[in-house]
């Protein structure tokens, strides 16, 4: 990505994270970044194709840090929940709740680029999930990664109501790992 196309996605991914993506149009995205709107479309073609390169690079973020969590976990079964780890970090900073999420509320059309950024993203860690619970040998991966996707996704929502959830889902989370794990650990 060219220096201009990088301007433009930050300032589009403030835009969108702060207003909505709906709410937000190029012209003012242009504006934030410093470019001419023809600049803007020569990058990236369209709006929606914008608005899925800012999905993408927020979820390469995303990824690094929730892998780089995994990474510092002493066991296996202590990998399982470091997504809630990394959330809770990346909740500092984030506090408009989940962009994927909203993304998906604003974009409903399976069909939109962004769309298909915002939920290969969710799928990503529910994989995750489950990737790590085989690998410490939890029983039922799938259903317990399900499970911990649905706490996680849910801390994320509540997350604008400042009921500060996530050290509970967290614990949840423990909760369902130790009792998925043999009883022999």
């Amino acid at each position: 990505m060219t220096p201009a196309g990088r301007r433009i996605v930050a300032a589009a991914e403030e835009l969108f994270y702060d207003r909505g993506i709906t709410a937000v149009g190029v012209d003012l995205i242009a504006e934030h970044s410093g470019v001419t709107k023809r600049t803007l479309y020569n990058q990236f073609g369209s709006k929606d194709h914008l608005v899925a390169a800012y999905l993408t690079e927020r979820d390469q973020r995303w990824r690094t840090r929730v892998l780089a969590a995994v990474d510092a976990c002493a066991t296996p079964a202590d990998a399982v929940t470091a997504p809630f780890e990394a959330l809770r970090i990346w909740s500092g900073t984030n506090t408009r709740g989940c962009a994927f999420i909203n993304a998906l509320a604003e974009l409903p059309d399976s069909a939109h680029p962004a769309h298909r950024v915002a939920a290969d993203q969710k799928l990503w860690l529910r994989d995750l999930f489950e990737g790590l619970a085989v690998a410490a040998g939890c029983s039922h991966p799938g259903t317990l990664a399900t499970r911990l996707l649905v706490l996680h996704e849910g801390a994320l929502v509540t997350q604008p109501l400042d009921l500060d959830l996530l050290p509970d889902c967290a614990g949840l989370a423990r909760d369902l790992v130790r009792a998925a794990l043999p009883s022999d650990r």
